[in-house]
């Protein structure tokens, strides 16, 4: 990850210079790292409101307990407030849990937690969490639109498999719904890099998770 050194003149006195000292500073730590994070309930239910429609997540923490607890801590944070879902692969996947805030998601990108072994197949309706190697699921997840066993054994960056945490129980047509049609033109990096900016200019039809909330 590019790092960048301001030189010797003092950050508050440069940012005055340019006019943001009212501008808050970004985010210090991730709020549930997995050293600290309180366990999930064994099973419960997450209520998405999505631009297309209500969905309803349950989720079973004998699945990938890591993962459970990291999903309801990021649910609790508030995370999927106006989420885009900016992946929709047809007959494969939709993805989302970039905010789109470039301090916010470079905090994420270092927040992994440890690996777990698939125990419950890729099925079409089933959440589990991107990744990209060794311990670095965090806060990307994706719903699969299939069926998609090949993601219980697939191994890519020394890590096999992908765990789902658990599936839709109503609203998979809304989730069947959600826009498709950039594919994966999308670039991850340049929603890291530039936000929103770079959604809303390039992108405008996404949809997006409005909010989340825990039920029993």
């Amino acid at each position: 990850m590019p790092q960048y050194i301001v030189g010797v003149v003092p950050v508050a006195a440069l940012l005055a210079v340019l006019g943001m000292q009212h501008i808050a500073p970004p985010p210090q730590a991730v709020p549930c790292p997995p050293e600290d994070t309180p366990a999930a309930p064994d099973s419960f239910t997450v209520a998405l409101e999505t631009t297309t429609g209500p969905v309803r997540l349950r989720l079973y923490r004998d699945w990938s307990p890591h993962g459970v607890d990291r999903l309801h801590c990021l649910v609790r944070h508030d995370h999927f407030t106006d989420l885009p879902v900016f992946r929709v692969v047809e007959g494969f996947v939709a993805q989302f849990g970039l905010t789109g805030d470039p301090a916010t998601d470079s905090l994420w990108a270092e927040a992994g937690i440890p690996d777990e072994p698939v125990r419950a197949s890729n099925k079409r309706g089933t959440i589990a969490f991107a990744r990209d190697s060794v311990d670095t699921r965090s806060a990307q997840l994706f719903i699969n639109l299939a069926d998609n066993a090949r993601l219980d054994t697939t191994t890519y960056n020394g890590v096999t498999g992908f765990p789902p945490l658990g599936r839709v129980t109503r609203g998979m047509e809304a989730v069947d719904a959600w826009h498709s049609g950039y594919g994966e033109d999308i670039s991850q990096d340049s929603i890291r890099v530039k936000g929103r900016t770079y959604l809303a200019r390039n992108y405008p039809d996404l949809d997006v998770i409005e909010t989340a909330r825990i039920m029993r």
